[in-house]
């Protein structure tokens, strides 16, 4: 049989539905791959976007979501995709995977960036050169609850009984202002800048009941809180934050047992524990946990730059910015925050 020829073209808003429709089955895909991510990204951060589709006569055979940031300091780049730790094409066919790719290639040189990057979870371009910094986690929820705890190894499952023993509960937000409030204390200890309240509250809004937030409280008080996408019969924790009270409380743990404990409860089967750097406190708790790291082979195809990007804390050059951003006071680094973060992506 003759196969349906393909062709490329940019979404626009009367695609959004067959979009979504196209990204809930199609394997490839991921939460990130949503078309809101598209609204959310033009008007809280103000970048242009490139949202590519394939399409024959049968429908939508392949997705591309690109967003494009140009800044004087951190480049010029098109990424899929920026602020989210999975992207890259998902399409039914290698035809369609193909025509996007080279779509996107043939877009990066008209739009002359510095790179084009695909962060995908399989390698697609062996040849170009990858980021080895990223591991994703993720792991199968039992459908019996009792089961997930006792899957959990011996010292960290103790932990999470020492949070239960200490009298903390969990609660589900409807806002955002408990959960931005122990974010952004949270990054600020870290030296990190975080978005703004107005970017939270957005997700809420864009995502709805795909998009939850699940706070810790011990007497009557938030010690720790996360962020959480559901996609399909998924969990991914997101963003999250923690008080100084949480680590003598146990609080971290408790909390990602009970998103665990919940999303079994409402018949979710996979934990997405999300990205991590690979040598990090983050990367070491996770595996704690029993889960086992799974590579993240971001890939560039590098253009008017030399090198790959690292705009990460760990990079050397950002540490004087660190040490500097945690001495400045808590109203100055949540007002200019989110006018750095908009461009690291």
């Amino acid at each position: 049989m003759t196969p349906h020829p393909l062709t490329i073209r940019t979404m626009t808003a009367q695609d959004a539905f067959a979009w979504d429709a196209f990204v809930e089955r199609c394997p490839q895909a991921t939460f990130f791959h949503k078309s809101a991510w598209k609204t959310l990204i033009e008007e809280e951060f103000g970048h242009r976007t490139h949202y590519l589709l394939a399409e024959n006569s049968e429908g939508i055979q392949g997705i591309l979501p690109l967003a494009e940031i140009r800044h004087f300091y951190f480049g010029h780049s098109l990424s899929s995709l920026p602020f989210a730790v999975y992207g890259g094409i998902a399409a039914l066919s290698e035809a369609a995977t193909h025509a996007l790719d080279q779509h996107a290639q043939q877009l990066a040189q008209v739009l002359q960036v510095d790179h084009l990057e695909y962060r995908q979870r399989e390698v697609l371009h062996p040849e170009w050169p990858h980021k080895e910094l990223y591991v994703t986690f993720r792991k199968p929820i039992d459908p019996d609850i009792d089961q997930n705890l006792k899957n959990i190894p011996r010292k960290q499952r103790a932990m999470v009984r020492s949070g239960i023993a200490h009298g903390l509960a969990s609660e589900i937000d409807d806002g955002v202002d408990r959960f931005y409030s122990v974010l952004a204390d949270n990054m600020h200890r870290h030296g990190t800048p975080t978005f703004s309240r107005r970017y939270f509250a957005r997700l809420k809004s864009l995502f709805g009941d795909d998009c939850e937030i699940l706070s810790v409280v011990k007497d009557q008080q938030v010690i720790s809180s996360v962020l959480s996408f559901y996609f399909r019969d998924e969990v991914l924790p997101y963003y999250a934050g923690d008080t100084l009270a949480a680590r003598q409380l146990a609080g971290n743990d408790f909390k990602y047992w009970e998103l665990m404990r919940r999303s079994c409860e409402r018949g979710i089967r996979l934990f997405d524990y999300g990205r991590s750097k690979i040598g990090t406190g983050s990367y070491s708790f996770k595996k704690n946990w029993g889960f086992e790291p799974t590579p993240l082979p971001y890939e560039y195809r590098l253009y008017r730059s030399d090198t790959v990007p690292d705009q990460n804390p760990l990079n050397p050059k950002y540490q004087f910015f660190i040490r500097t951003w945690r001495q400045l006071p808590r109203p100055v680094t949540t007002w200019l925050g989110p006018k750095i973060v908009r461009y690291l992506g």
